[in-house]
This record gives C-alpha cells, structure tokens and sequence, in this order.
C-alpha cells in the first residue's frame, strides 16, 4: 500500500550548508526528509573553479555562486553578522570578518563546510579583509588596529594601531609595503609604512633579546621595521575605497559628505574632491583604471565616474539601493549587492547595463572573488 504526502513547506536547515527540511502534512508517516539536490535543483553541486561568494549579513551565510548560470550552489553558516569576504591565493578557503564577534570565519570552499574560526582575542568588531601574498590582513574596529594573520602558522604575526575611530576597510598595495585603512568616524585614511629599519632589541654585551631572529616583520620584505602611520583627512563617513591599477592614486568614498576623495599616496594628500551619490558606500576601480563605480545606500543609482576627467560618465539606474561592489577577474562585469532587494545585480561593463542578478537571503552585503588555482 503507497503513503501519499503533502508537502507543505519547505525551509532552509540553518546547520547544515545545501540542505533543505521537507516537512509533510501528515507527520504520522514521515517527521522529516533531507532533500539536497532535489530542491529547485540548486544544491548538491561542486564549488565552480570561478565562483562568486556573497554574504548574506542577516543570516549570518556565505552563498557559493556560479557566476556562468547565476545559481547557487552552496550554502555554509559563517559567524556573527559577517560584513566582508576574502580568498586565498589558491581560491580554496574563504575567510569572512564576523563583526559581532572576535572571530573571523574560515570556509572550506571545495567541501563547502565552515572550518574552525580564527580568534582574535582583544581585536574586536573585526571588518576590512584582503588576502595577499599568503598572509591574510584585516582591520578591527573596536580595537582600531590593522592586522595580519598567517594561516602557515596559524598566528598573528603583525597588528598596527591607526590611533583613529572605525578602521573601517583595509587594502595592500601590490609591493606588499604599504597598508591602507580607511576611518569611519574620523574621515580619515591611514596609509601605514615602514620607517627606518630596526634591529631585535638588544641587553647587555649586545645580545638579542626576544630569541632568534628578534621580533616578527610586518608587510615589507625587509628587517623589522618601525611602522609609521600617515593619517590623510579626506570626507566624513569615509569607507570604501580602491587603489588605482598603477598604485598612484586612492579614491575614497565618503558616505555623509557625498564626495569622493582623489588621493596622492606618493604626496599623502588630498589632490582632487569630486561629487558622488547620496551615501557613497562602496568603491571600486575597473580592471583596466579607465572607470570608478560608487554605490549608493540612500539611492538606486550606481555612479560610474571617468578616472581620467574625473567626471561623472553615467548613472546605471538599479531596482534596488547598492552595497558591496566587485569586479569579476576577467574586466567583463561588476557586481552589486541590492540589500534591500535580497539579490545580487550583474553589470554589464560594454553595455553599461545590469543584465541579471542573484537571488540572495536576508541582507546580502560583502562580495568576493574565489579562483581555483
């Protein structure tokens, strides 16, 4: 004799990344069914050798997206309000800032399964993410600090104080000599090198103190360096920003100032102040240097500025407000996170057009890129 069921919902089990709970109508027969692959034919997939990662802030997810078929393929719980995302050079793990903890999350992206996270211990509210050069530097708000973590160690090998409040977003240049950070509260960027060069500290008849080798370097290649912090002024709300392909120039977007600051990094000042939209919240730079794209919190317009004239060159009218933006590898498109909408815009960079989007959880918010290598 056959059980007919009657489903009547469907729901997303939180623990458990890809898979969803069927619970049928009658629960005489059946308490539950696991359906993984069946449901909206979406999960069950491997994680693509490009592949979009978003962070859904209200859910406290990272979604695993295949860029090609704008579909999602996995789903793995990360830590307390995530807020920005970033990858290993092989493109294997993910590491997400939990900025309602000490903690940032690591993410297996080959068995799409959370890995155990890195505690920062005093460095709270953790939030700007970079992975470069095998290391992985961050910033933490509540300790107003920038930071790097060394995964081959499995320890934080370098922390700088800004001295300044909400460090914010941090950026590397490609030298691996100099960090950026922008300031929130205030409307500052901190761009953070290395002074004169410093020996180990030394006790009597010349020894080193501290062990061999004296104490850890930071991000430039030689001896161990005393770190010297420049704090640029530049439009209050200042948070995302990105350096110019040929490393010359930062543009800062400041969200309560509706401007956008242009700055010299060789000179370490303000060289240009250009308008921008409403809440300017994120900032990016194509591939190629030619365009700067902005989006807005307050406003469903996605600026688009000529690097060159510094001019505004169009405005891409979305369904949405604008959040977290990124460029794909490939200079082809630009992505968006519609908070309000729960989705993902897909920008057309020939067309300047949205041509499609991602449909998210709750609050989708910080992006990234994963490579496989």
């Amino acid at each position: 004799m056959g059980i007919s069921l009657k489903i009547n919902h469907i729901v997303p089990e939180r623990a458990s990344a890809g898979r969803y709970i069927v619970y049928s109508g009658d629960m005489r027969y059946v308490r539950c069914l696991l359906a993984v692959a069946s449901v909206a034919g979406l999960y069950g997939a491997s994680t693509p050798r490009n592949a979009l990662l978003v962070l859904e802030k209200e859910q406290n997810t990272l979604v695993i997206v295949d860029p090609a078929t704008l579909t999602i393929v996995a789903r793995v719980p990360v830590g307390d309000n995530p807020h920005e995302a970033a990858v290993s050079d092989d493109g294997k793990t993910a590491y997400v800032s939990n900025y309602g903890s000490n903690t940032i999350a690591v993410v297996d992206l080959i068995a799409q399964k959370a890995l155990p996270p890195i505690d920062l211990g005093a460095l709270r509210a953790p939030h700007g993410l970079e992975f470069v050069g095998g290391k992985l530097y961050f910033s933490a708000e509540g300790a107003k600090v920038a930071g790097r973590f060394d995964p081959a160690t499995q320890k934080i090998d370098w922390v700088v104080g800004t001295g300044q409040n909400r460090t914010h977003m941090v950026a590397v240049s490609k030298d691996l000599k100099t960090v950026f950070t922008s300031n929130v509260s205030s409307a500052t960027i901190s761009i953070i090198e290395p002074g004169a060069s410093q020996g180990p500290p030394r006790g009597p008849g010349g020894a080193p103190r501290g062990g061999p080798g004296g104490p850890p370097r930071g991000p430039g290649r030689g001896g161990s360096p005393e770190w010297v912090v420049n704090n640029v002024a530049v439009g209050r709300g200042a948070e995302g920003f990105d350096l110019t392909p040929d490393g010359k120039e930062l543009w800062v977007a400041n969200a309560q100032d509706s401007t956008i600051s242009v700055i010299d990094v060789a000179a370490k000042k303000v060289v240009a102040t250009i308008p921008s939209t409403k809440a300017a919240n994120r900032l990016k730079i194509t591939n190629d240097g030619k365009y700067v794209f902005v989006s807005d919190l307050n406003g469903n317009d996605l600026l688009v500025i000529d690097a060159a004239s510094r001019k505004e060159y169009r405005k891409i009218t979305l369904p949405a407000n604008s959040e977290g933006l990124l460029m794909s590898p490939d200079g082809t498109k630009v992505y968006t996170t519609m908070n309000t909408r729960d989705a993902v815009a897909v920008i057309d960079l020939k067309t300047m057009t949205m041509t499609g989007e991602v449909k998210t959880g709750r609050g989708p918010d910080g992006l990234a890129w994963a490579v496989q290598k």
